[in-house]
């Protein structure tokens, strides 16, 4: 098998290489203070958009920190009886919640589904700014020249993770002891945080994910593609690199390496041992802190791609829900 990266042995060795924070865990642990002391003004509006004979569909709205309205397509079976699991979907890089359509067969075998928008990206929900610097061409580098790392724009979505969790969990129609987390690239990073930050969630399933172990990129020459611009910060704002180590001691607090021990939930990953986007080793670098139950699917040949029959395992790895 051809190889860019660490083999498979070493992959389920390494420890990562971006530097964190010292103060990573007050930081994290502040922002839940902030959390839930948070009101999220939830409001949920019927939409017809969809004429299904077996789910329910919703717009749903909230407010996320800072005050931006953050909104996720929210599906219920139509007549659900007591409580029902829930799984939490999350898109990648620049897209959206997707079509109603495609969450109809967790609804059908008794799931209520929330699809989040992140803020700023291809779907509904806002992203209000207000950070000094760089914000072309990328949300990684959003806030880096602020001197407060809350303003770092992946703080706020991470957030809005775990909220979304909280806001589902809340409702009387989902047992909050039985809720899982998907998705791929962007989704996978997403689905980490917020089986970290919200650690009820039950049952996770990160697909190569990304936001993981951002020097280790910036090494292996792959500082392209989802992570340009990473690239196009240090050429613009630190051509010598006299600020890197700052940069990336910054970028460590929204590292999913590093919130990935506070995981309870039982993960399953899926990784192709030929993505160039999000390289093995930097979802290593996560999956290795990982200290509750947990697997990886391997793919050896497959790269940042449709990995064939992941989203029937998944199906059935949430029916432990």
């Amino acid at each position: 098998m051809p190889l860019f990266d660490h083999p498979l042995p070493d992959l389920l060795k390494y420890q990562g290489t971006n530097p964190r924070p010292a103060d990573f865990d007050a930081y994290w642990d502040q922002a839940l203070r902030a959390l839930a002391a948070h009101d999220p003004q939830v409001e949920l509006r019927p939409n017809l958009t969809l004429q299904s004979p077996t789910a329910q569909c919703f717009d749903l709205w909230f407010t996320g920190i800072g005050g931006a309205r953050i909104y996720a397509k929210y599906l219920r079976p139509l007549n659900p009886a007591g409580r029902r699991p829930a799984v939490l979907q999350f898109h990648g890089y620049s897209g959206h919640s997707g079509d109603w359509m495609d969450k109809l067969a967790y609804v059908s075998a008794g799931f209520c589904v929330a699809a989040l928008d992140c803020r700023g990206q291809g779907g509904r929900s806002e992203d209000l700014g207000g950070v000094r610097g760089n914000t072309l061409r990328g949300h990684i580098i959003r806030g880096l020249d602020e001197t407060d790392p809350r303003k770092l724009y992946y703080h706020q979505v991470f957030l809005d993770t775990a909220l979304l969790a909280r806001i589902v969990m809340n409702f009387p129609e989902v047992d909050p002891t039985r809720v899982g987390a998907f998705g791929p690239s962007q989704g996978g990073a997403l689905t980490l945080a917020c089986a970290a930050l919200e650690p009820r969630i039950k049952l996770a399933a990160p697909i190569f994910p990304f936001l993981c172990d951002y020097q280790r990129i910036w090494e292996m020459d792959l500082a392209k593609d989802a992570y340009e611009e990473l690239r196009l910060y240090f050429r613009s704002f630190d051509p010598r690199h006299e600020r890197a180590a700052a940069t990336f001691t910054k970028l460590g607090y929204i590292d999913c390496q590093y919130l990935a021990p506070r995981i309870r939930a039982e993960v399953l990953m899926f990784t192709g041992l030929m993505d160039m986007i999000c390289p093995p080793s930097t979802q290593f670098a996560a999956y290795n802190k990982i200290t509750s139950a947990k697997d990886v699917v391997i793919y050896p040949d497959y790269g940042h791609e449709g990995l064939p029959g992941h989203a029937d395992r998944i199906f059935n790895f949430f029916q432990g829900l």
